[in-house]
């Protein structure tokens, strides 16, 4: 399985006027009947997980470039557009509407038809690819935005952001369903940021395959007394050849853990109440007893679609960008919108290629 992509924002705030987001529900309306009408459903997950087209498609429909508001906007554009007569559905969204998506999911599918299994399977995605993104890669990033898209064949697109308050960006994950294999080992396929985090606790790394291991072999280990050490008939602390001490809780915790023998990380992570503390201290357990290797790197990295105008972190590449304006004109200029519309969409690309 690949993710995407992962995108970091600034925080801008306030919501788009009421006259404009009329507009951009129809104009990506439209521009998703194309795509979806040439190339299918599939196709339209694979663009709309991409980070790039996602922000393309946000920037002609007509929201603010950059900003965080872009994700959660376009988001809700696509979903109030009523895709479902084309095969698209859209769950979920933002702050409580987000832990909805579980049961608009269900209801979707059964009001469609689709098959229980892979109901059950996509229910199961949507949490599992929170929780990574919110507990598991631990970047500073809590999740407050979360976008569920599928279709009837039980493919899947997930778009959800994370918020840096400190920081003052946020921070977009993509996940696409296509070759499913892990959720927990290099999921992702590219990470675009605009700054990385300076220690990140990143347990999908592959360097950290063996912590994984070790954890869960923590939680099974059944003879905790060897590394455990009484006070007042208590378990107070564990004790490690460091001397590093552990407080009841995460003792209780992993007690509590042991009831569910998960097989491995993943099943692990996917216990309900297990969230970032817990895999953290389970992490840092596993490294003091074991010594396992953990990846402290941000997957993030600098990355563009064309280049940046400075020549950093490369020249702009025209000839890739200017394929990227033709192929958004194309679909512009066949959409079924009034001519005042696609000429304000059109404009908004050719304000983008100006210093070319």
């Amino acid at each position: 399985m690949k993710k995407s992509g992962i995108c970091d924002l600034p925080l801008h705030y306030g919501r788009a006027p009421a006259w404009l987001f009329k507009k951009m529900k129809i104009l990506a309306r439209e521009i998703s009947q194309i795509i979806i009408a040439e190339y299918g459903t599939k196709e339209f997950l694979k663009r709309i997980s991409n980070l790039y087209f996602f922000q393309s498609f946000g920037c002609v429909i007509g929201f603010d470039w950059h900003s965080s508001g872009l994700t959660t906007t376009v988001c809700g554009a696509l979903k109030e557009s009523k895709l479902e007569e084309l095969g698209i559905f859209i769950t979920g969204g933002k702050g409580r509407t987000s832990t909805k998506t579980p049961e608009e999911i269900v209801k979707i599918g059964h009001k469609f038809g689709i098959n229980d299994k892979k109901i059950e399977k996509m229910v199961y995605a949507s949490k599992i690819t929170a929780k990574i993104d919110n507990s598991v890669l631990q970047d500073n990033y809590t999740l407050y935005h979360h976008t569920f898209i599928f279709d009837e064949n039980g493919n899947w697109a997930v778009i959800q952001q994370g918020m840096n308050e400190n920081s003052g960006f946020a921070r977009r994950y993509h996940w696409l369903s296509f070759n499913l294999k892990n959720f927990v080992m290099e999921p992702h396929e590219a990470i675009c940021a605009e700054k990385t985090e300076p220690k990140v606790l990143n347990l999908v790394s592959r360097k950290s395959k063996e912590t994984q291991n070790c954890i869960v072999d923590l939680i099974n280990e059944k003879n905790l007394g060897k590394w455990l050490a009484p006070k007042n008939s208590l378990i107070k602390y564990l004790r490690m050849p460091a001397k590093h001490e552990i407080d009841k809780f995460v003792y209780q915790k992993i007690l509590e853990l042991q009831n569910f023998s998960p097989s491995n990380f993943e099943e692990l992570i996917g216990i309900r109440g297990v969230g970032a503390k817990t895999i953290r201290a389970l992490a840092l357990i596993s490294k003091l007893v074991y010594g396992s290797e953990i990846d402290w790197k941000d997957p993030a990295k600098y990355s563009f679609a064309h280049g940046g105008k400075d020549g950093i972190p490369y020249p702009v590449d025209i000839k890739n960008y200017e394929k990227t304006i033709k192929f958004l004109e194309d679909i512009v200029q066949d959409s079924s919108i009034n001519r005042k519309e696609k000429q304000e969409a059109l404009k908004r690309l050719y304000t983008k290629t100006k210093f070319i």
